[in-house]
């Protein structure tokens, strides 16, 4: 299969190189493609004709799009635009990543795919209308949605709170934000499987089951025994420019269903490769 990759220097990006390895893969990170940018899209689709398209590009500074919303429409809704309107044009087919934070918390329950979006953030509503975009602009589109994301490799909650432990003999994690913790590896296996189906639509994979920050570095220090305290402290006490939903547990009822592992096995192998 002849794939074209977007976003390919992040971590979802880098995974899926090194599981596509059997597969002819064009990879762009950002320094060589800017989705955002309309004609470059273009020249790139059409040079590579690929297979599929796999856009891992985005603009994740959650906090700075408030400050900021410009650089997150271009990189979360515009960029997804260009990338669905350049390959409907050759009748290619699009996987598209997006976020649990289009939802706003108030569930009593995991969210599904036919759920309402109501992001209560930029950052969120930066990524709703990427989907938007897509959804109405390639009819042969995966629009997956995923939630708190880590690798080895990266920027993530995972190696920030390994970094800190390092430094304190205590740290303070937020006890009242529950999502699905995704191990990216698990997502781009996930991925790999759900673009042979020719099942287009919106899918959520994401770890399964949920857990709060707190409990995921309480997790994440008992498997690496390390012995940094953790004290469960509310958003309130650690206030942020975004919103974040008090609740984002993300299953799902599509066909066909695309399963992750459990979040506790994500952070289980997480943990193994560092050990």
């Amino acid at each position: 299969m002849k794939i074209l990759l977007t976003g390919a220097a992040g971590q979802l990006g880098t995974a899926l190189q090194r599981l596509l390895t059997i597969h002819d893969v064009t990879a762009f990170p950002r320094t060589q493609l800017d989705i955002a940018d309309l004609a470059a899209v273009r020249a790139a689709v059409q040079a590579c004709r690929p297979d599929v398209v796999i856009n891992a590009a985005a603009y994740n500074a959650v906090d700075a799009a408030e400050s900021d919303p410009q650089a997150a429409y271009r990189g979360n809704a515009l960029g997804p635009r260009n990338v669905a309107v350049a390959t409907a044009q050759l009748q290619i087919p699009l996987v598209h990543v997006s976020s649990d934070y289009v939802f706003d918390g108030d569930s009593p329950r995991p969210y599904h795919e036919y759920d309402r979006p109501n992001p209560q953030s930029v950052y969120g509503a930066s990524k709703l209308a990427g989907e938007e975009a897509v959804r109405s602009l390639n009819r042969r589109h995966y629009i997956v949605r995923t939630a708190w994301l880590y690798s080895v490799e990266g920027r993530n909650f995972p190696n920030t709170m390994l970094a800190l432990a390092k430094e304190r003999t205590e740290v303070r994690v937020v006890n009242d934000q529950v999502g699905s913790p995704t191990y990216v590896p698990h997502l781009a296996h996930a991925l790999t499987t759900l673009l042979e189906t020719g099942a287009y639509g919106t899918y959520h994979c994401a770890g399964q089951g949920g857990t709060s920050w707190y409990e995921l570095t309480c997790s994440l220090y008992r498997l690496l025994g390390l012995h940094t305290a953790v004290v469960p402290v509310s958003t309130a006490e650690f206030p942020r420019p975004a919103q974040r939903p008090g609740y984002s547990v993300l299953t799902t009822i599509q066909e066909p269903q695309i399963l992750l592992p459990p979040w506790e096995e994500g952070i289980g192998e997480f943990a193994r490769v560092l050990l």
